[in-house]
């Protein structure tokens, strides 16, 4: 019968242990949701997916733990290796694997996830039944699921706050194998007296803390490995923050702007997107004085913006803040939108739009609304009746809105979806298209209250617009003409499934 004494310093060892085990296999979970969503896009999709896989592949692995009978804390030594390389080495070996072998991806993603969580699985089990020897079981299990969840709540807190922007997805992985085989080279120790093959369990201990460590040092190359492959222009600039990864390239076609992988702009041609949708509505509002961005951290539109003299100020309402640092401190990335996020008009808000609509009570006399395309369902939110409501209510009375709304080619039920949803809260819409190379043909759409018109000038000095060529914008041909769409509401964001399927289509072939 167990003892019920005081907890053996060996016990209390373990049971660190198990919070160690616990904070590691979330890490894995979490980086390996984090990486779905990069790739594949529809965040919501890939970390349930994701999750599914994770804790089914656990279950396995605590159903497989009955036919480990002799030799458990061998067995535990061998398992917390296993975990320490594959979990460790699963953020680099997926960046890799999108690199040189794309179409790997998704099967290499949920082979590691599956095998991560089976050996996770494998983990808890063989703990409670070496620390049975000595505990009784209400204590035992209480014991160990308190460390078990203590673990997961820390990693949790500590992934999108402090390890993803200061160390970024592969050292964070490896860092976290490298505690993994800590962990095993310490039950080493403990069990000394215990293991057949002491030697050989150490050396295979400080091999794998050895190859980790290795990775850990050279991880900045192997992320430049991966990302050159991927991007194939040089990279200039890259960095990792909460919401993103932000990376800038160096090529044949100038600067490119890259957002978890997907282009928001090429510098040979960025001027025909911005051109396009800041100029109809500052320039048809006559002399616009406040005026609000939201999104478009970049500073590119703020550029366009501030070419308008009666302009007082400008409100730049962007999540990351890791965006507009760059953007303005960067003499590279200062240059391409011509330093206007140092403009002493400009007023930088790091924050969520939903949220600062919500909030505020100034009103302006136009919004240029510059999101990334809805690929999931927290991007899909800033897309709904609800988002344009709160837009509307913003809005000076004779203001007007502009919003960046895909393409009406490739996703035409998706561009009309957003008209019908803008129209559905009451405001007047006029869509348009311009053609931008490095996209193709992008559309926009104009949102008031009071009529829109034709404006009569537009600034000097612009590469792409002149009063001569903007009607052209808002004809649309047959195969961009108008198709009936629902309204994309917070409830059911058609709009996202809409995206992928019309997006989807175009990556198959």
């Amino acid at each position: 019968m167990p003892s019920t004494a005081g907890p053996r310093p060996i016990d209390i060892a373990l049971l660190i242990s198990v919070f160690v085990v616990a904070a590691c296999g979330l890490l894995y979970e979490l980086a390996a949701g984090a990486l779905a969503s990069y790739v594949l896009g529809d965040s919501v999709l890939q970390f349930s997916t994701i999750i599914g896989t994770y804790l089914f592949a656990m279950g396995v692995g605590s159903w497989l733990s009955r036919y480990f009978e002799r030799q458990l804390p061998a067995h535990f030594l061998r398992i917390e290796l296993l975990v320490a390389l594959i979990g460790g080495a699963l953020p680099a070996t997926l960046f890799l694997a999108n690199a040189y072998v794309p179409g790997a991806f998704r099967f290499l993603l949920y082979g590691m996830v599956l095998m991560v969580g089976t050996l996770v699985g494998l983990e808890i089990p063989l703990v409670m039944r070496i620390l049975k020897r000595n505990t009784v079981l209400k204590d035992l299990v209480s014991q160990v699921l308190t460390f078990d969840y203590l673990g997961a709540l820390a990693v949790s807190l500590a992934f999108p706050l402090l390890l993803v922007p200061q160390l970024g997805l592969i050292r964070t992985g490896l860092l976290f194998g490298l505690m993994n085989a800590a962990v095993a080279l310490w039950a080493v120790w403990l069990f000394r007296g215990e293991l057949r093959r002491l030697r050989a369990h150490a050396v295979a201990c400080v091999l794998v803390l050895g190859a980790l460590l290795a990775g850990f040092v050279g991880a900045d190359h192997i992320t430049t490995l991966a990302e050159d492959k991927f991007y194939q222009d040089r990279i200039v600039f890259s960095t990792a923050s909460p919401y993103q990864r932000i990376v800038v390239t160096q090529g044949k076609a100038g600067h490119r702007l890259f957002l978890n992988g997907n282009l928001q702009f090429a510098e040979r041609d960025e001027y025909r997107y911005h051109e396009a949708l800041v100029h109809p509505a500052m320039a048809a509002h006559g002399a616009p004085k406040r005026v609000a961005v939201l999104g478009g951290g970049d500073g590119m539109v703020v550029r366009e913006i501030l070419k308008y003299p009666s302009v007082e100020s400008v409100t730049l309402v962007e999540l990351d803040p890791a965006m507009t640092q760059a953007f303005t401190a960067n003499p590279m990335l200062a240059r391409l939108n011509g330093a206007a996020l140092q403009s002493p008009k400009l007023h930088i808000v790091n924050t969520d739009a939903f949220q600062w609509l919500q909030h505020g009570q100034d009103t302006f006399d136009v919004i240029v609304v510059d999101f990334p395309d809805p690929t999931n369902f927290s991007i899909g939110k800033l897309y709904t009746n609800s988002f344009y409501a709160l837009l509307d209510k913003r809005l000076a009375a004779s203001g007007y809105a502009v919003v960046q709304t895909t393409s009406p080619l490739v996703a035409r039920q998706s561009f009309w979806t957003v008209v019908t949803t803008i129209e559905s809260v009451g405001l007047t819409a006029r869509p348009y298209h311009a053609h931008v190379p490095s996209f193709g043909e992008w559309g926009f759409v104009l949102a008031s209250r009071r009529p829109w018109r034709m404006p009569d000038a537009l600034p000097e000095g612009l590469q792409f617009l002149s009063p001569q060529t903007l009607p052209l914008l808002f004809d649309f041909p047959l195969d961009m003409a108008r198709v009936p769409a629902e309204v994309q509401r917070l409830s059911n964001q058609v709009l996202v499934h809409t995206y992928e399927r019309e997006w989807g289509r175009v990556v198959a072939h």
